[in-house]
């Protein structure tokens, strides 16, 4: 079996929640308690969701959890279009945070349909 650590969906799902708190560590208190918060806590569901599911024994637990983390990443990519939408994301970094997502999406979802 490959390390967890090892895994391109893996990185991937690490990196964009360290881009998100990097992103929101210098707004201003407004933009961290309304949606800072919550699209950190929603990016990095996505890479403890892959985690665990990785750990389970049987590819039902496993599929469960990758699934839960593609809930995850919904939820992030929602709430990146509504910091883009209300400017708090800036300029230079929309095009970064848009080729991750495209990335990171296929990946996972490739990932949960080779889960056996």
């Amino acid at each position: 079996m490959i390390d967890l650590f090892e895994l391109d969906v893996y990185k991937l799902s690490e990196l964009l929640p360290d881009l998100v708190w990097n992103e929101y560590d210098e707004r201003p208190n407004i933009a961290k308690k309304t949606i800072g918060y919550k699209i950190i806590r929603s990016a990095d569901s996505i890479v403890a969701n892959i985690a665990e599911g990785y750990g389970r024994y049987t590819p039902g637990e496993r599929k469960l959890f990758y699934r839960y983390a593609r809930g995850s990443f919904g939820e992030t990519k929602c709430w990146l279009r509504k910091a883009i939408r209300r400017k708090i994301i800036v300029e230079s970094n929309v095009r970064k945070f848009t080729e991750m997502i495209n990335e990171l999406g296929p990946k996972l979802n490739a990932f949960i349909k080779s889960t056996k």
